[in-house]
């Protein structure tokens, strides 16, 4: 016999949970902003982790810690991964949810203390306020809603806490790679933008060595016998900042440039370190022919030019999959009271790694926040009950497929 359908919660019925949760959400937050947990304080940020897996563990999920530094040398805290087994399974519809946040700071140690958590009016203040440590309680207290509306009807739940998101994620990126494969959709928990948009595109990022190697004299004596790596690397540098505005979602920087030792030796080495930034993988694909296009025609013979790609961050693409889980979000947002937007960003986080997998992600829907990485710092308490709401209601009608 066929188990009856259950009816999916109404995202204004579990409103009035998270509005119940608003105090405790509050005295939470203080809770962890409190704690130093900038990305090379691998101490601070594992007493997040032991405070969030204590929250998991309590809600049912399984717990698993990874401690990714040890492998790679990076001196990061660990990975937290909890997993929470629904009552429909996949073949009957059930999906596989990734919630993902990251429980590190910007912030050196001490910044907690000289800059403790403070509310005014309804902006809260503090290191990590917004940027992650109210995203991360966001989620955590969605699932606390879920639990008490008795929600399974979901494959599985993944919570993801990474600790070194501020710094590109080096250490944690393989397992967060691991962690996504698999998932229909991931729900990424930056706080939304100042105006409340949620993000649908980030972009991704590129960094490119460019080695010019050239033949060193005297200079004044023999200057030519000499070839000026220095005055190749100058054109380059042309070359590539003109690549601006040729794509419009493609952006170019020279960020470093050196070259030389003396002023009386034609400079026989210079390097460039070259940024790209793009919304699309054609975007990059494309700058990056262009940049060894450019390499591959010194300007001054004699001279040669090598590129390296040292990192690459793909882009979170603005996809037919995105727009759906969009209109999903708005749709629930007008029983709130929302009004939704969605936004693209150029900067970039966990949620870029995610969709490099190829898992469908919609950012930003931690609550109101701004002035990240800054001391203004603020998230507006006022919007937690209805953006907690939200997210809980998002993976409540993303975790049911039966519908789709």
């Amino acid at each position: 016999m066929t188990a009856p359908t259950r009816q999916r919660p109404r995202a204004q019925d579990l409103l009035p949970l998270a509005r119940a949760r608003l105090d405790r959400f509050l005295s939470d937050l203080a809770g962890l902003v409190a704690i130093d947990s900038g990305s090379y304080s691998p101490a601070g940020v594992n007493l997040v982790a032991d405070w969030t897996a204590a929250r998991l563990s309590a809600l049912g999920f399984a717990v698993e810690r990874v401690a990714p530094g040890k492998a790679s040398g990076e001196r990061t805290g660990d990975v937290l991964i909890g997993r929470r087994t629904g009552r429909l399974a996949a073949r009957d519809g059930g999906r596989r949810i990734l919630l993902a946040a990251h429980m590190d700071t910007v912030f050196a140690d001490g910044t907690a203390a000289t800059r403790p958590f403070s509310l005014q009016g309804r902006l809260a203040h503090g290191p990590g306020v917004s940027d992650d440590k109210g995203g991360l309680l966001a989620g955590l207290t969605a699932l606390d809603i879920l639990a008490e509306a008795d929600v399974e009807e979901y494959a599985e739940i993944v919570f993801l806490a990474t600790p070194d998101e501020e710094i590109g994620s080096p250490a944690s990126r393989p397992v967060t790679e691991r962690t996504a494969r698999g998932a229909h959709f991931a729900l990424a928990l930056e706080c939304a933008r100042e105006n409340g948009d949620l993000v649908i595109a980030r972009k991704g990022v590129a960094d490119f060595l460019l080695t010019v190697t050239g033949r060193a004299a005297h200079s004044g004596i023999e200057p030519e016998r000499g070839a000026n790596a220095a005055l190749t690397a100058a054109h380059l540098v042309v070359a590539l900042q003109a690549l601006n505005g040729l794509w419009e979602d493609v952006t170019v920087n020279v960020g470093v440039v050196r070259a030389g030792t003396r002023t009386n030796i034609v400079c026989p080495e210079a390097e460039l370190r070259v940024e790209i930034r793009s919304a699309t993988t054609a975007g990059m694909t494309r700058a990056r022919a262009a940049i060894e296009e450019a390499a591959a025609r010194p300007a001054v013979a004699g001279t040669s030019v090598v590129v390296e790609q040292l990192d690459l961050c793909p882009p979170m693409e603005d996809t037919e999959v995105t727009h759906r889980m969009m209109a999903r979000a708005r749709s629930l947002g007008e029983e709130l009271g929302l009004v939704l937007k969605a936004t693209a960003t150029g900067g970039v986080g966990d949620a870029n790694i995610i969709a490099g997998v190829g898992v469908p992600v919609l950012d930003g829907l931690g609550p109101v926040g701004g002035s990240d990485h800054t001391p203004e710092e603020w998230l507006d308490t006022a919007s937690v009950p209805e953006r907690v709401a939200l997210l809980a209601a998002l993976v409540a009608t993303l975790g049911d497929g039966r519908h789709e």
